[in-house]
């Protein structure tokens, strides 16, 4: 994925390969940050309110004032698209840590958090959107904050990589057996027409995709049921499904050596992908009718 040159850092916009921190950066030292990833669809931030609602939640959580209010930082956020003149799909990466200072695991006194984002391009991966994807059961070793969005992602990261070296795209996370969530995506088990997901507790990240599947299934007029199933209930789904900004809403097939159903997406799965579709005024369709 390509990086566009110009980059927002603090409230400047500057070329990438001129950013550059000192090496007492708490972010880097301590992962003393958290970050957003928000989806691009032709030039279009998708869901943009949520993720800067969201970002502003984490760095309050983890006391992290951020020097500017919502309306300025949305500002920037623009600015930065029109500096970069996108117009394709994409994703920008944002980060906030507690700023540079000398290392110490206390706050340090009167810094000025460090603020950087930056432009990719994001084409939609349109065959595994209609054909779904594999996935690998991991035991969910994650500290007991997940809701904060936070630079500390080592075990999501050791999760994603067992997956990937399972052949498999994503790693359904699991705490004695109770289905948390993914190493990078929420996930939901269909039943008798029903869709159950882990409900909004500290132990999984709020997605803001999330929150668009919850309006998608009030509007189709399918019951949302925020109760945590176990990993032994997936051999009896009918289907399944997992979401993030950059995965959209994507059909699960098969866990570990469980096909999920009849090992094809759903319906309910194909009725949020049209309803995610429509909500990102996506005007090529690509999800079919089942």
């Amino acid at each position: 994925m390509s990086v566009y040159s110009t980059i927002l850092t603090q409230s400047e916009f500057v070329d990438k390969d001129s950013l550059s921190y000192p090496f007492e950066e708490r972010g880097l030292q301590f992962g003393d940050g958290v970050y957003e990833v928000i989806r691009i669809y032709k030039g279009e931030y998708y869901l943009l309110k949520e993720h800067v609602d969201r970002l502003y939640r984490s760095a309050e959580a983890i006391k992290i004032k951020i020097p500017y209010h919502k309306e300025e930082m949305t500002d920037l956020l623009h600015q930065l698209m029109e500096k970069n003149n996108m117009k394709d799909d994409g994703k920008v990466y944002m980060q906030i840590t507690r700023g540079s200072a000398p290392r110490d695991h206390a706050f340090p006194y009167e810094v000025t958090p460090n603020i950087y984002a930056y432009l990719q391009d994001l084409p939609r991966n349109e065959k595994i959107l209609e054909n779904g994807v594999k996935t690998i059961s991991q035991r969910d070793v994650r500290w007991e904050n997940c809701y904060i969005k936070s630079l500390n992602l080592l075990p999501n990261v050791l999760a994603k990589q067992t997956a990937k070296e399972n052949n498999c795209y994503e790693a359904i996370l699991h705490r004695d057996g109770v289905v948390t969530e993914c190493s990078s995506s929420n996930i939901y088990l269909v039943k008798d027409g029903k869709v159950y997901t882990h409900p909004a507790t500290n132990n999984i990240l709020h997605g803001c995709v999330r929150m668009a599947v919850e309006r998608f299934l009030k509007a189709e007029n399918i019951p949302l049921i925020e109760e945590a199933f176990q990993i032994e209930d997936i051999q009896h789904a009918d289907e399944m499904f997992l979401s993030s900004s950059t995965s959209e809403v994507l059909p699960v097939i098969q866990l570990d050596n469980v096909v999920v159903g009849n090992g094809e997406p759903g319906k309910i799965t194909r009725t949020l992908q049209r309803a995610y579709e429509q909500d990102a005024k996506i005007t090529d369709k690509l999800i079919k009718n089942v």
